[in-house]
């Protein structure tokens, strides 16, 4: 019986392969537990279409943020603190310069993906780290602006 992996199968291959099982070991354990299907040509053809639809995916989503890392790292986001006798009153936190820059940028980016060793408590321009996702930073310039 020929079956296409769906997931890797340690003892058999990687997902996307057919392989040639014995017929017991592919109905009851592959097909039964979501390992694989049976490798008919129509499966075969729908598989590569998923894949295909996902690479271009993929690959969209990298341009985008790509592009949106370009963004971040050419602008300046600018936020403003009452100033106290040193520095500024409270701190800028991860979710204040998320708002930033949302409402500035309008790039949708959450907190847990800006990187503070500590909040930023003085005026003037810090650097952030910003994680965009797959493997992509971009290091964002935070203006503190005392009012």
């Amino acid at each position: 019986m020929k079956v296409l992996l769906i997931k890797d199968v340690k003892t058999l291959g990687k997902a996307g392969e057919i392989k040639e099982v014995k017929d017991g070991y592919g109905q009851n354990f592959l097909i039964g537990k979501g390992f694989a299907k049976l490798a008919t040509p129509d499966v075969v053809e729908k598989w590569k279409a998923e894949q295909a639809a996902m690479a271009k995916n993929l690959k969209e989503e990298l341009e985008r943020l790509e592009a949106e890392k370009i963004t971040l790292e050419a602008a300046r986001v600018k936020i403003e603190k009452p100033l106290a006798p040193v520095g500024i009153k409270g701190s800028v936190g991860n979710a204040d310069i998320s708002k930033a820059i949302e409402e500035q940028l309008k790039i949708v980016l959450d907190k847990k993906h800006i990187n503070l060793k500590k909040a930023l408590k003085s005026t003037g321009i810090h650097e952030v780290d910003a994680k965009l996702g797959h493997g992509i930073h971009a290091m964002l310039k935070v203006e503190v602006v005392g009012v």
